[in-house]
């Protein structure tokens, strides 16, 4: 379906009008946060747990002049393999389109498109936030604009370590973004389950989840939720190795004076070195958690509002691809 420049694909166009649960992807993860080759097959491992759990996945990106709201195999192919993929924030979409451009999203653009879809979940890795310096630089990740006046729920596994966790959540409460974390006290930071700061508010389960975004919805609150979900402690990256990894990377944006959107991909490019890998199996682990955690989120908020007085539904077949 083309609705001027938005092209929904058949299967989420008949998902979103039937009512049923659907998952935002973002896609610059895709092309600029994961190695080639690996990153094509972790594609399809995302959108199939997504499945898994009973949603259609909706990966997001700009091909061909249009923004493409879920995504063919051919798509993915060009996504993962080609160097002239531009990465889009939501102020970069429209020239992007205008001139004809291939771009992956980013959380903020993906958050603003999925909304404009009518899509309400959203599932990512980490999400951007305010850098540190940010007094001096004002450099702060558009994400947390766009999700203070978006009312999309983005599952993430907090703010990534590289940025000032503790003014982020500062700017998040300043935006009136509810921060909620999954079955933990503690704001996760992305590479580690506990960055030492944290949440306001605790959930249990996502029907919990679905009820505060359909009570927000009822209230007509426009900003996002933040659903915090913490790597296991057994899956994440060693404390040790993670700070000394970090105080390296710092010193090395300072000594090569790489500024601005530079910074995350080459401090991800560092850890992944520095790491031996092992913080892109970290990566992963925690995209593939988010998936299914937003997964099982769609379905309970699909449930919650085609039948209020049953929330609870039984535990679904995966969707077919």
């Amino acid at each position: 379906m083309i609705n001027g420049v938005l092209t929904i694909s058949p299967e989420v166009h008949a998902a979103l009008s039937a009512g049923r649960p659907v998952v935002a992807l973002e896609s610059t993860i895709l092309a600029h946060g994961l190695p080639r080759g690996d990153n094509r097959t972790i594609a399809d491992t995302i959108e199939r747990t997504v499945r898994d759990a009973g949603a259609v996945p909706a990966t997001i990106a700009v091909l061909r002049g249009s923004v493409r709201i879920g995504l063919e195999p051919a798509d993915l192919d060009l996504l993962c393999s080609s160097d002239q993929i531009a990465k889009l924030s939501i102020r970069d979409v429209g020239p992007a389109l205008a001139s004809g451009v291939d771009g992956a999203t980013t959380v903020a653009s993906t958050a603003a498109l999925a909304h404009r879809a009518g899509i309400a979940v959203f599932a990512t890795g980490g999400l951007g936030g305010v850098h540190r310096g940010a007094a001096d630089s004002f450099d702060i990740s558009a994400d947390l604009g766009v999700i203070g006046r978006t009312p999309v729920a983005v599952v993430c596994a907090g703010v990534k370590s590289i940025l000032d966790v503790a003014a982020t959540l500062e700017h998040l409460e300043t935006l009136s973004v509810p921060v909620l974390g999954y079955r933990t006290d503690a704001f996760p930071g992305f590479y580690l389950a506990d960055s030492g700061l944290g949440v306001p508010w605790r959930v249990e389960s996502a029907h919990e989840v679905a009820a505060i975004i359909e009570a927000r919805r009822q209230l007509g609150e426009q900003a996002g939720v933040v659903l915090a979900n913490p790597v296991s402690v057994a899956d994440q990256l060693d404390p040790a190795l993670h700070d000394e990894t970090l105080a390296s990377g710092l010193q090395l944006l300072a000594e090569r004076h790489i500024t601005g959107k530079d910074i995350t991909p080459a401090l991800l490019e560092h850890f992944h070195t520095r790491t031996h890998g092992e913080s892109l199996r970290v990566n992963v682990e925690l995209v593939l958690s988010n998936a299914t955690l937003a997964g099982e989120l769609a379905v309970a908020l699909a449930a919650l509002r085609a039948d209020p007085a049953n929330p609870d539904p039984a535990v679904p077949e995966p969707a077919a691809p």
